[in-house]
């Protein structure tokens, strides 16, 4: 059985990403899972990063997900590891001999490194593995806070050169790093679609005489928070629903503003297709800039796995692979619009086609795409 050490940037709890999926589906594989590490000074800014520091102060193991995923809530560090990197090589063999730790606790010989964030380019030396995977989701130096664009962009660098394979998720993080690894492949994120498709199969309790947009997904600097406004100003009668944590630092005072712009929180996975079966439109809404442009949405697949129509900004780029079946707007005015069409639509064919699209970018298949590459390259 393959053993696999997961550095990831998101709790395993409660909210399900790629990182959660992927790990969920490797085959013949025993994971160690290592949450983000909270720094000191987390909790004067998050209050939501307090629980992690207690889970630490029990004992670091959180949870037994299956029998084969461990997670476990590694130390705190030193704030700054973003800006400065000789505080990043501190943080990371201090983290390093937690993991080795935990290694040997598990039984694990020389396990593979399964890496999300930059940082830990100064991790991987520390510990004794079989190889490095980098998996990357985002454009790590375009994130707001406190980062130095720069030095986080070295760090991935740094990482990318020594990883026996690099994976990320949109053309332009590819284009990027594969001019630090040859063997570099973009496989977008994907869908949960036997869970999403069931949106499709829910009546509601009633009849809602209201039209019903809906955005599932972090609140986070990157919406086009006003193309909302401009949506919820233009059609007053209708409901504009948010499902999803609003992410510290992010004001959302403009929005609550409106009496149609309802916010439900954040809820379980398991109760969101019931949630968004009411939905007419699904939203897709992200604000021009260079963190949008290479994002690749879980919520765009999992919209499609439902069959509903969806309206998208141009940005991200990934939207255009679905342009038959999603309506893309190209500015403000645009947007109102599309939403507007999107209503109208009578078109059983195009929700079949999306929930085709939805099934083809299942979790299931990028999985096994990453699966088929590790081994082809003699990695697994």
């Amino acid at each position: 059985m393959r053993e696999i050490v997961c550095i990831s940037t998101s709790n395993f709890y409660p909210f399900p990403t790629r990182k959660q999926n992927v790990m969920r589906r490797l085959s013949n594989a025993k994971i160690i899972y290592i949450d983000p590490p909270v720094t000191l000074i987390a909790p004067l800014k998050d209050k939501t990063s307090k629980p992690r520091l207690t889970a630490y102060r029990k004992g670091g193991e959180r949870v037994q997900d299956k029998e084969d995923i461990t997670v476990y809530a590694p130390p705190p560090v030193l704030p700054f590891g973003n800006k400065y990197r000789w505080i990043n090589s501190i943080n990371q063999r201090h983290l390093a001999r937690y993991i080795n730790k935990i290694i040997k606790q598990q039984g694990f010989a020389k396990p593979y490194l399964w890496c999300y964030t930059p940082t830990a380019c100064d991790l991987i030396a520390n510990i004794d593995h079989s190889g490095v995977i980098y998996d990357c989701v985002d454009r790590h130096s375009a994130y707001q806070g406190m980062i130095n664009p720069d030095v986080v962009d070295k760090m991935e660098e740094d990482l990318a050169r020594v990883a026996d394979m690099v994976f990320c998720t949109a053309a332009g993080l590819e284009r990027t790093l594969i001019e630090y690894n040859r063997r570099t492949k973009m496989i977008a994120n994907g869908a949960n679609y036997p869970l999403f498709m069931q949106a499709a199969t829910f009546t509601p309790p009633e009849r809602r005489q209201k039209p019903v947009f809906g955005f599932v997904g972090m609140l986070q600097e990157c919406i086009a928070y006003d193309y909302i406004v401009a949506l919820a100003e233009a059609m007053p009668e209708a409901e504009i629903v948010f499902v999803g944590r609003v992410m510290p630092g992010v004001d959302i005072s403009q929005l609550k503003k409106y009496d149609n712009i309802k916010f439900l929180g954040l809820q379980p996975q398991e109760k969101l297709p019931e949630i968004i079966s009411p939905f007419d439109v699904c939203l897709n809404v992200f604000r021009s800039g260079r963190l949008a442009l290479d994002v690749s949405p879980l919520k765009l697949y999992e919209y499609l796995a439902t069959g509903k129509p969806i309206v998208s900004t141009k940005e991200p780029l990934q939207v255009r692979d679905f342009a038959d079946v999603v309506y893309i707007a190209e500015n403000c005015n645009d947007f109102v619009a599309k939403c507007q069409e999107a209503l109208l639509e009578d078109d059983q064919a195009k929700r079949l086609r999306r929930q085709e699209y939805g099934k083809a970018c299942s979790w299931d298949n990028r999985v096994r795409q990453m699966e088929e590459e590790l081994e082809r390259l003699g990695i697994f």
